[in-house]
């Protein structure tokens, strides 16, 4: 394990030993962590530095230094912290697919609220314990289903895909977007000028306009992956 992942697993796993020399520490990882949020939730990702986040917090970046080591490990720390652990789960048994379902929602919810988090949690890296626990919540959901560990873990990330990829689209439009209608009334111009060329198109088209809402493409998605764990599940239970 390289030097810049085992910092980060120390930093997001602990222990975190207090320094037996210096001054009194006057900051914390979740204080740290949390300045760092604030500065990518309204002004983005790229924007973060141990600079700015020094002095968010109102210390030299010199100080900042004794706690993280640079802008991976700080990310690191602000994307479990801004994800957070997996909400309780509510009293009540319920199905398989009804967790999922709960379990995508909330994840959506969570990057809405932090859409800088899709960039910083892109390709192999270290997750804390937070986000570890919407990862076990979900795997966990599918017990007893029949379904082998590798086929558990790619029906997570098959959701978290879904997930992203709709999260990414509206981000794309701005706060106020709608993708769907933005992509429709774009296509919408083209086959008008040459629908002739792409007849069936058109008349997808032309059937969305009438029915597609705001979160259609969302909720299809997401109940399409469900049937299809369904049907694996009952193959599974023959």
């Amino acid at each position: 394990m390289g030097d810049e992942r085992a910092e980060a697993v120390r930093l997001l796993w602990g222990p975190h030993p207090k320094p037996a020399r210096g001054p009194r520490p006057t900051l914390d990882l979740d204080r740290i962590a949390r300045a760092g949020i604030e500065i990518a939730d309204s002004e983005g990702l790229a924007d973060v530095s141990m600079q700015r986040v020094a002095a968010q917090l109102g210390v030299t970046k010199m100080a900042l230094y004794r706690y993280v080591p640079g802008k991976a490990e700080l990310v690191a720390l602000m994307v479990d912290a801004a994800i957070g652990p997996y909400p309780q789960v509510r009293a009540g048994h319920s199905g398989w697919r009804e967790q999922l379902e709960e379990w995508a929602r909330e994840l959506m919810h969570v990057f809405r609220q932090h859409p800088w988090a899709l960039d910083a949690t892109v390709g192999p890296r270290i997750m804390g314990p937070a986000e570890l626990s919407w990862l076990e919540r979900a795997v966990s959901a599918l017990d007893g289903t029949g379904l082998s560990g590798a086929e558990r873990m790619d029906a997570a990330v098959l959701l978290v895909g879904h997930v992203r990829g709709i999260t990414q689209q509206a981000r794309a439009t701005g706060p106020a977007g709608n993708p769907e209608a933005q992509l429709g009334a774009i296509l919408g111009d083209l086959m008008q000028a040459h629908g002739e060329r792409f007849p069936a198109l058109t008349a997808a088209l032309t059937s969305a306009a009438q029915s597609h809402g705001q979160d259609q493409a969302w909720e299809f998605g997401l109940q399409r992956i469900l049937d299809g764990l369904a049907v694996l599940i009952g193959e599974r239970a023959r």
